[in-house]
This record gives C-alpha cells, structure tokens and sequence, in this order.
C-alpha cells in the first residue's frame, strides 16, 4: 500500500496540541512544509484526543488528505486515506444512567471550585470519551494560558481526578490530563493506544509517535511507552521539526531518509547552544529509559531471577 514510500514499513504518528501546533492554534506553514516532505519517505498520521472538527481547525480543512491516518479522540474516530474506519462510542459503553451519575458528580464539583474565572461548557460529550475543564472550554486564549499557570501551582486537575477515581471506582475509566485546561475520561484501554489497532494489519517494522505530554499521567504516555513504539518529548513545534530534521535529514527539502547523527549547535549564542545541548541529552535519557522499560517488560516471564536495570551517570 505505501510503495510509494523510500521506507514503507515506517510510520510517524504525532500528538497535535503543543507537538504540530501551539495549543489549540493553528498549523504553522513551515510544519505543513516539513509534513509533506515527510510524507514521500514514510507513513504519516496524528493521533488527537479532540473531535475532528477540532483537528480540522488546527491543522486545516484537507487534513483527511494530507495526513495517510488520521486519529481523532485517540483512534475511536479513525480514517485512513481518507476512507473513515470503524468507531466506539463512550456512552453505549457506559449506559445512560451511569453517565448522568458521572456528569452531575463533576458539574456540582465544579460549582463549588474556587478558582479565579469560569467560562462556559465544562463538559464536553464526545464520541469515544467526555472531556471535562475546571474553567471551561469557552475561554479565551489568554483565559487559557492563565489558567494553565494556576493549575501548575494549585493542581486543579490533578484533585478533581482524584476525587473521580475515589467516587467512581465501580467504573473501569482512565483520566488523562492533556493540553492546558482539561482532561479526557474514557474506558480503560481506549487511550492513544487504541489507534495503534488501526495499523495492526500493516505490519510497520518502526513505530515513532511524537508528543508533549509523555508524562505519567499525560495523555501521551501509554502510547509513548508501548513496546513497540519509538517514543519522542517534544515541547513545542519546533522540536517536532528539529527531531524529524535529525532522525530523517529532512533539511533543505531533502526527502533522503538515511539516519544521521544530531547535528552540533550552530552558532546562535551560549544560551541557545547549552539548551541544544540539554535537549539532546533529555532526548537520549528518554530513550534509555524506554528501553529499560522494554527490557523489564520481556523479562516478566523469562526464568530469571534477581535482575535490576538502572540507569546511572557513569
């Protein structure tokens, strides 16, 4: 199917919000540019938490064209080529009188929240999950970035998970904190694991998924650990199109997608080369602790006994 491709058995998956755009923002024109360079050497899909019509806006109205998967509400609304595959529904899942439980527990919890503004739409109902926001989802862009600032210093979100998993422990849901104002309920499993799925069949020998919240707990973090995943933590845009720049040489519009060693710092300043310097050992360390984890993981069920794997600054 991607003989087209210079490496057909590879494919890259990104996270959208803070990885191919700024929050809730709208593509760049240097990553659309670097995407379809991209695109002639491997496979190439996102994997959002949001609706469509969401992804539509960040990344634009030919999205279902310009990406081979795309993955909306991670993978529970799905599309290859653009040919729309097979969906699940949040609410058949979790039957109505649970779901009217569920939503009237957050909005009165919500109700007595002393934080310093509330907007509007606090719950939103999607297809594969609800998401939920303290502060709502109709603030403005400097509402939102306000309210990322507190919730770092008050964990807003991190409490109101918590008081989810002690009052509904009868339902087998994951809370995953993702983007800057919100977080994503959903049935165990159906994290941005669930996309992978849709790719089974192709048999890819390299999985790469890129992503800003790998954090435990982040909504990037199942699939950025999966074993059968190359994981990257990128901060913003421009360490997605760094990233992909080293990995397949990507610079100057070269579609040759030989591995080539991280290029030295170019001349730019000290403070510019020493968080160059920090960025590529993060990148390295992340990796060594997703192969260690890997390694954990094979020898669960092999007959050895009294095996430690730690990474250590020698």
């Amino acid at each position: 199917m991607w003989e087209d491709r210079k490496h057909p058995r590879t494919i890259c998956l990104f996270d959208v919000d803070g990885t191919l755009t700024p929050p809730r923002r709208s593509v760049t024109p240097e990553v659309k540019a670097l995407l379809k360079r991209l695109r002639k050497i491997c496979v190439i899909g996102f994997v959002g938490g949001s609706d469509l019509s969401k992804q539509v806006e960040q990344l634009g109205p030919d999205v279902l064209g310009e990406f081979d998967y795309c993955f909306a509400e991670n993978g529970l609304t799905a599309y290859r080529l653009g040919e729309q595959l097979a969906s699940q529904s949040f609410i058949q899942w979790i039957g109505e009188d649970e779901y009217k439980k569920l939503t009237n527990f957050v909005l009165n919890y919500i109700a007595d929240l002393k934080i310093p503004q509330k907007r509007g739409t606090f719950i939103e109902f999607r297809n594969g999950m609800i998401n939920i926001s303290p502060i709502g989802r109709n603030c403005s862009h400097a509402e939102r970035d306000a309210f990322e600032v507190y919730d770092k210093e008050h964990n807003i979100r991190i409490d109101m998970v918590n008081a989810l998993k002690e009052n509904f422990t009868h339902l087998d849901l994951t809370y995953s904190i993702g983007g800057q104002i919100s977080f994503d309920v959903f049935p165990t499993g159906w994290d941005k694991t669930y996309a992978l799925r849709h790719i089974e069949d192709q048999k890819f020998d390299v999985i790469h998924f890129f992503g800003d919240k790998t954090f435990e707990g982040g909504n990037d973090h199942e699939i950025f650990t999966h074993p059968l995943v190359t994981g990257h933590t990128v901060r913003t845009p421009d360490d997605t199109m760094r990233i992909l720049t080293e990995i397949f040489a990507l610079a100057g519009g070269d579609s040759h997608a030989e591995l080539v060693a991280p290029k030295a710092p170019q001349e730019g300043g000290l403070m510019t080369n020493v968080l160059n310097r920090l960025d590529a050992i993060e990148s390295r360390f992340d990796k060594l602790e997703q192969t260690l984890a890997r390694l954990q993981r094979m020898m669960v069920n092999a007959p050895v006994e009294n095996v430690t794997f730690r990474i250590t600054n020698n």
